[in-house]
């Protein structure tokens, strides 16, 4: 089995993710014999955004495209790869100004590839890449989750349920520490209770 745990925050060794995230492969390998662990760093090691030049370089001869350009169509590829070879994806994933972190939605740019994750038919989009466990890390500074008068300007996990959702992935489980910038009381509770969760899981 393989696992790919990808993280996101810019905040180091004071990211909230990237502690849950790392707690949550080092779980799953303890239950998981023979586990394959890739690991990505995207704020270390940041997936360049999307632009036009790339998109349009799919109909270039490989010979006519600059070196730089080139590299960067060897990284999508070798992003893409990754994400499809893993049986299992864990996201280290923080809120920022309600949504993902611009990191993190240009590493899923290069997911969206019709034909690999995606494709459309007469009836709709259909997603291809199903079957597939996704576990996300999510930190909050303040609390968005159901019942809170801040749900509606969440867009950070109904992002990522949708967007994994269109690539056919219904397996989409969120361990969650919200309220971590609302005082040290608060985020010493968010984060031992998305710890317990974590000692629960199975790779399985």
């Amino acid at each position: 089995m393989k696992l790919l745990h990808v993280d996101s925050s810019i905040l180091g060794a004071a990211s909230v993710s990237r502690t849950l995230s790392a707690g949550i492969v080092e779980q799953l390998a303890r239950t998981t014999p023979g586990l394959e662990i890739t690991y990505r760093d995207l704020a270390a090691d940041p997936v360049p955004h999307l632009s036009g030049t790339y998109l349009a370089a799919g109909a270039a001869e490989p010979a006519a495209l600059d070196p730089a350009l080139q590299q960067d169509l060897t990284l999508g590829g070798e992003v893409l790869a990754e994400f499809l070879a893993a049986d299992i994806v864990v996201i280290g994933a923080p809120m920022y100004n309600f949504t993902i972190s611009s990191q993190l939605k240009a590493w899923i740019d290069r997911l969206a590839v019709a034909g690999k994750t995606f494709r459309y038919t007469a009836d709709g989009p259909v997603g291809l890449a199903g079957g597939k466990r996704i576990i996300v890390a999510s930190s909050r500074g303040g609390v968005y989750s159901a019942g809170s008068p801040l749900v509606a300007i969440d867009h950070q996990e109904p992002y990522l349920r949708t967007i994994f959702g269109f690539f056919g992935i219904t397996d989409v489980q969120f361990v969650r520490a919200e309220g971590v910038a609302m005082g040290d009381a608060q985020r010493t509770r968010s984060v031992a209770e998305a710890w317990r969760e974590i000692d629960l899981l199975q790779a399985a």
